[in-house]
């Protein structure tokens, strides 16, 4: 599921190179980070949130498959730390 992600995510933005997608997984949970330029961030989002959720659903409906939930985050630069 993170190559597919991946692929989407990449395609979306306007700076690939800047994509980075943590996966988290912790038992029937999948937690997956993406941090990318913000500049970016309203292209993977959507208006009204459309795209993003585009995104979680098709993650979700691949999930069922395996018994697990997928949440996919967003992380906001103003939270990162610069360590």
């Amino acid at each position: 599921m993170k190559y597919f992600l991946d692929f989407v995510i990449r395609a979306l933005v306007e700076f690939p190179d800047e994509v980075d997608i943590e996966e988290f997984d912790k038992g029937q949970n999948t937690v997956f980070v993406v941090r990318l330029n913000p500049a970016d961030i309203g292209r993977v989002i959507g208006k009204n949130g459309r795209t993003i959720s585009a995104i979680r659903s098709v993650l979700n409906a691949a999930a069922t498959k395996v018994n697990k939930h997928v949440s996919l985050e967003i992380a906001d630069s103003d939270h990162l730390s610069a360590t």
